[in-house]
C-alpha cells in the first residue's frame, strides 16, 4: 500500500491512484464551528494528511522595521521594504509605498537572508522527521507581481507596467535575483517541491494581460522554476483567478502543478482545463470556495466532489481541494459535507 508522499507524487506523474490526494483548510472560526457540531476534536482524525509545508519563510508584510525617532502609530508597521501597512484590518492594507516614484534614487533591497525565521533549516528538518511519508513543500509565500505592488501600490504598479516599462522591468530583475537567493538558501532541505505564489489573475483574466505578462513576468518564473528544478525539486504556484490564457505559457516554463483553480474564473472550468492541459500539468483545488461550497446544499456539494475525482483524477494529474480555505461564511452543514466527502471517497 503506498504511503501519502507515493499517493501525491503518483499523481504529479500523471498515474491514477485510489485515494485521490487531498488537502482541505479552514477558517479559525469555521474549525470552532465544526468542532462544536462534532461535539469535539474528533473529526481532525478522520483527515489525513497529504500534503504539508515543512518550512515557510516569512511575507512581505511580517517584517517590522520601526526605528526609535520614527514610531509608529498602533495599527501600523513598516516592513523590511519601507512600505507602511495597516494591521489592524484584515487583509493588512497598503497605506504608503516605499517606492513613491518610478526611481531606485537612494533605495538599497534587504538582503535574502533577512527573510528567514532564525533555525528555518532546523526546524525544517525537524518536520520532516516528524511527518515520514508526506508529500512535503517549502512555501516560498511571495511573488514577483505581489512584491512589486506592495513596493509602489497597486494602481502605481499596473500603470507602471505600461508608462514606465524600463524601471518596472529593474523592480522585477531586483526581485528575482533576491529570490534566486532564498532558493539557494533551501538547497539543503530535502523538500519535495517549492510552493510559489503571486496573483497573476483576476475573475475575468490575467491582471495585466497575457501579453505584458509573457513580457514581464514569464522570462523571470522560467529562471526561479528552472532553479528549482535544479535542485531536484517539483514547482508548485499558487494563483488565484484566470489564468487560462498564459496555461501553454506556465506549462512552457515548468509549472507542475497549479494549485488554486478557481471554477468561477474565466476559462478556468476545471473539465475543460483537464481535456486541454491534463497530461501536462497537475491541478490542485477546483472544488468552487465562491459558489458550490457556501451557497450549494451537501447533496450537492458531494456529487461535484465525486464528479471531481472521476474526472480530473483519470490518468493522474490531479489533487482534490476546495480553491480557498473553507470560508467563515460557509453554512456549517456544507463544511461537514466537504469533510464527509474527502474522508469517505
Amino acid at each position: 500500500m503506498m504511503n501519502p508522499r507515493e499517493i501525491v507524487l503518483e499523481q504529479i506523474r500523471h498515474h491514477e491512484t485510489n485515494p485521490i490526494p487531498y488537502r482541505i483548510l479552514f477558517e479559525p472560526d469555521v474549525e470552532e464551528r465544526i468542532t462544536k457540531y462534532y461535539g469535539n476534536d474528533s473529526w481532525r482524525e478522520k483527515l489525513v494528511t497529504y500534503l504539508v509545508p515543512c518550512c515557510k519563510f516569512k511575507s512581505r508584510k511580517e517584517y517590522p522595521v520601526i526605528r526609535e525617532e520614527e514610531p509608529l502609530e498602533e495599527g501600523m508597521m513598516r516592513d523590511l521594504f519601507g512600505s507602511i501597512w495597516r494591521t489592524d484590518v484584515y487583509p493588512r492594507h497598503l497605506e504608503r509605498p516605499a517606492l513613491t516614484s518610478p526611481s531606485f534614487d537612494r533605495f538599497d533591497f534587504p538582503k535574502a537572508g533577512t527573510f528567514v525565521e532564525p533555525g528555518m533549516k532546523q526546524n525544517a528538518l525537524k518536520n520532516l522527521r516528524e511527518n515520514p511519508g508526506v508529500y512535503s513543500y517549502i512555501d516560498l509565500r511571495f511573488g514577483l507581481w505581489e512584491f512589486s505592488w506592495g513596493m509602489r501600490g497597486y494602481e502605481n504598479a499596473l500603470m507602471d507596467c505600461v508608462a514606465e516599462p524600463d524601471f518596472y522591468a529593474e523592480l522585477l530583475d531586483r526581485f528575482t535575483d533576491m529570490c534566486l537567493s532564498r532558493l539557494d538558501l533551501c538547497k539543503d532541505i530535502p523538500a519535495d517541491a517549492f510552493k510559489f505564489s503571486d496573483d497573476w489573475g483576476a475573475q475575468h483574466g490575467v491582471l495585466i494581460g497575457p501579453e505584458r505578462w509573457r513580457q514581464f513576468f514569464k522570462p523571470r518564473y522560467a529562471r526561479l522554476y528552472e532553479k528549482a528544478h535544479a535542485q531536484g525539486k517539483t514547482v508548485i504556484s499558487h494563483c488565484c483567478g484566470s489564468v487560462a490564457d498564459i496555461m501553454p505559457d506556465l506549462i512552457e516554463i515548468g509549472l507542475d502543478v497549479l494549485e488554486s483553480v478557481q471554477p468561477e474564473a474565466k476559462g478556468m472550468n476545471p473539465y475543460e482545463l483537464k481535456k486541454s492541459w491534463g497530461d501536462k500539468i497537475t491541478f490542485w483545488g477546483c472544488l468552487g470556495s465562491q459558489s458550490i461550497i457556501p451557497f450549494g446544499n451537501p447533496d450537492e456539494i458531494c456529487a461535484e466532489i465525486a464528479k471531481l475525482r472521476r474526472i480530473m483524477g483519470k490518468g493522474g494529474g490531479y489533487i482534490l481541494a476546495p480553491a480557498k480555505r473553507i470560508l467563515s461564511d460557509t453554512p456549517i452543514e456544507n463544511a461537514v459535507a466537504v469533510i464527509e466527502a474527502f474522508t469517505n471517497g
